[in-house]
């Protein structure tokens, strides 16, 4: 039996790291300097260069020279990377539930004043996606 096609196993090729994603958490939060990125995520060099150049060449983030002497890159988002923030809330919303122990290390407060507690929600009906109200479809949807 062939394993299951899916774009989660196709997603996860490109940002299923560690490394990957703090990353783009950095990049988030406006570090898009590699020494920015590298102290904050405590990835070694190395690693880490290797990370974003995969990012890069994934069309997640773009590289942009700011420095000619010596010759100094920065890291922005694109489209698809941009698309990852709400991937990355909802891991950080998983992983205060259910691994940090003690005062949470990190809390978002939204524009609106309240701290945010991120939620997938159905576009259609507002109501919020569990496992239980979710089935794969009959037909791919293009």
């Amino acid at each position: 039996m062939a394993p299951r096609t899916c774009s989660m196993a196709n997603a996860l090729e490109v940002v299923g790291e560690r490394w990957s994603l703090l990353a783009l958490r950095e990049v988030f939060f406006g570090n898009t300097r590699f020494d920015q990125i590298v102290a904050n995520t405590g990835a070694s060099r190395d690693v880490l260069a290797a990370r974003l150049k995969k990012l890069v060449a994934a069309g997640v983030l773009e590289k942009h020279q700011y420095s000619d002497h010596p010759p100094r890159h920065e890291y922005h988002l694109t489209d698809a990377g941009r698309a990852l923030h709400n991937v990355v809330l909802m891991l950080k919303e998983w992983g205060d539930a259910y691994v940090t122990q003690g005062p949470l290390p990190l809390v978002y407060e939204h524009s609106c004043g309240h701290v945010l507690e991120a939620r997938v929600v159905c576009a259609a009906c507002g109501e919020e996606a569990t496992p239980e109200s979710l089935s794969p479809a009959a037909t791919a949807v293009s």
